[in-house]
This record gives structure tokens, C-alpha cells and sequence, in this order.
């Protein structure tokens, strides 16, 4: 119990460390951050539950006050902006994730992880953040998923980076990913 406490206090740590990365701002008021690269290793590393309970944990400090989203942003107000949608979709993206790595015997394991961040990571945040926008903005939802387009590579590198990750621990620490279960004799890792 301990180790999985401090598994999802650990990651959240990485999410809000992760909002110190400069940010890019783009013109309609959603920044290029690095947090949701630190939401597709939670889900992914630690899996469904502890994953979203990750990010949930970050949202919660995040209501509750402290600096902890891109720009040194926390606070109620944040979630009536147009990234609102985005950051609450992360409990949900990172349980996607997660559960996506725990239920699939795909190999590699990095590619797995990389695959469950497509989804999780970016087609589930995006669909809370579309939304979120949409809301927020007053523009329709076609509009709001086009000017979202341009984050679309940035994201796949990071999910590539997670995959590139979660290899590398599957090589080092195997026993560090509770989902995971070594291949049968002659397949690869």
C-alpha cells in the first residue's frame, strides 16, 4: 500500500514538475506544455487506477491552490478557462492508458505503451478538451478540433517518448511495471 502511495505521489510530483517546462503559447489561449507527457507515463508505467489517481492528485492541489499548471497557474479560476477541458481529462486519459497496458499482451512494451498514450494520452484528453473549449469559447466543435490540430505532433512525441521509456525500464527494472509480464521464451521484450 505505501509503495503504491508513493508510486502516485511520486508521479504527480513529475506531472506538476512538468508545468515548469517553457511553455508555447499559441494565439486562441491553450499553451504547448509537457504535462501531458508526465499523464501518459502515469498511466502508462503505473497503470489504470494509479495512473488517474496521479493526475487526479495533481488537479486536486491544482483546486486547491498551488502553482501547478503551466505558466505557475493553480487555483479554482483555471478551470473556467479554454485549457480546462484538457486538464480534466487527465485522470481519464491516464486510466485509459493504464488500462489499455494492463488488458493488451501486445509486444514490445514500448510500443504498447506508445499505442495506449495515442489513445489514452491524446484521443481522450483531446475529446475532454475539445469540449472544454468548445464550452468555454462559444466556438462550435468542428472549429475548436481544428485549431486543436497543431498539437497533434508535439503529442505523438510524446507518446513516442513514453514508449521509448517504458521500453527502457522493461529492459532495466521490468518489475517496476505491475502490468507487466515477460514474453514467452524466444519472443522479444
Amino acid at each position: 500500500m505505501e509503495r503504491k502511495l508513493a508510486h502516485v505521489a511520486l508521479f504527480a510530483a513529475m506531472i506538476a514538475a512538468l508545468a515548469y517546462v517553457p511553455q508555447i503559447t499559441l494565439g486562441f489561449g491553450v499553451p504547448i506544455t509537457a504535462q501531458t507527457l508526465g499523464v501518459m507515463l502515469a498511466g502508462a508505467v503505473l497503470g489504470a487506477r494509479q495512473g488517474a489517481a496521479a493526475a487526479a492528485l495533481v488537479l486536486l492541489l491544482v483546486a486547491l491552490g498551488l502553482p501547478l499548471l503551466s505558466g505557475g497557474r493553480g487555483g479554482l479560476g483555471v478551470f473556467a478557462g479554454p485549457t480546462t477541458g484538457f486538464a480534466l481529462g487527465w485522470p481519464l486519459g491516464a486510466y485509459v492508458t493504464g488500462l489499455i497496458v494492463e488488458k493488451l499482451p501486445l509486444r514490445p512494451a514500448g510500443l504498447l505503451a506508445a499505442l495506449a498514450s495515442v489513445v489514452g494520452g491524446i484521443l481522450v484528453i483531446y475529446a475532454t478538451g475539445i469540449l472544454g473549449f468548445s464550452l468555454v469559447t462559444g466556438k462550435g466543435l468542428m472549429e475548436s478540433a481544428a485549431l486543436m490540430m497543431v498539437f497533434i505532433p508535439g503529442d505523438l512525441l510524446k507518446a513516442a517518448i513514453t514508449g521509448m521509456l517504458v521500453q527502457g525500464l522493461v529492459r532495466a527494472r521490468p518489475q517496476t511495471l505491475s502490468w507487466y509480464r515477460p514474453a514467452t521464451a524466444g519472443r522479444r521484450l
